[in-house]
């Protein structure tokens, strides 16, 4: 572990984000957003095309049909919200949610994920000293990613997206998740860690009062995470793992 870094250990607890955090699923994530909406954004002939940038700015974090709206406010674009249950070729928010995610799927069922070494080795470290930890995930396939990387029996606590709509909470950057997932956990946010490598993440973190926000840089830029509330950055969650 780095000097200058905290002892993780020392907190009530650390609730962990799980796309870009513990595994690579962000870029599996990444990969289907930009499919679909390439696809969508030339049938409708759009302008302008789909980027990386729009991912970060307006997909990453958020649940999905929320991240869908707001792409689509970019371009100017209002669609019915539609219904969870539309199917894919609906051209509703939740209809292009939902066909989003159906590359999603077939991309982990193909290709399987694997948890990131160093996330890997601090949330054994965390669980050798009997810190709480948990998942605080907008995905609805967090179950299903956590399964596949063989890391759910960690979790004793996984607030998902599949949660979050059941108890109508708002989606992230709001600070709804995260304290839903301190109070499943039983702790307290002013004594705990939150980790994360969205924009919205460490919003809503830092909104549900944790008292330190770590911001993981896979892609969203150092900077912009602590603009946005992270107390700290770190490359890679190795390096909170003492050796």
């Amino acid at each position: 572990m780095t000097d200058d870094l905290p002892d993780l250990t020392s907190y009530d607890g650390v609730l962990f984000d799980l796309d870009g955090v513990l595994t690579p699923t962000a870029d599996v994530h990444m990969h289907a957003w930009q499919t679909m909406f390439t696809e969508l954004f030339t049938a409708w002939d759009i302008e302008p095309p789909y980027t990386d940038d729009d991912y970060y700015r307006h997909l990453d974090g958020k649940q999905r049909y929320d991240g869908v709206a707001s792409l689509l406010r970019s371009r100017d674009i209002e669609v019915p919200w539609g219904d969870p249950s539309d199917p894919p070729t609906a051209d509703t928010v939740c209809g292009i949610g939902n066909r989003k995610n159906d590359v999603f799927a077939a991309v982990l069922r193909a290709d399987g994920i694997a948890p990131y070494p160093g996330s890997l080795a601090l949330l054994e470290q965390l669980r050798a000293a009997g810190t709480p930890i948990g998942v605080v995930s907008s995905s609805k396939n967090a179950e299903e990613v956590l399964s596949a990387a063989g890391i759910r029996d960690f979790f004793p606590v996984v607030m998902d997206g599949v949660v979050a709509a059941r108890e109508n909470l708002r989606s992230k950057p709001e600070p709804d998740m995260f304290a839903e997932g301190a109070l499943m956990l039983g702790v307290d946010p002013a004594r705990s860690v939150a980790v994360e490598d969205a924009h919205s993440g460490v919003q809503s973190a830092a909104a549900a009062g944790f008292a330190l926000v770590v911001g993981v840089d896979r892609g969203a830029g150092a900077q912009a995470l602590l603009d946005l509330g992270a107390t700290l950055v770190v490359d890679d969650l190795s390096e909170f793992v003492v050796a």
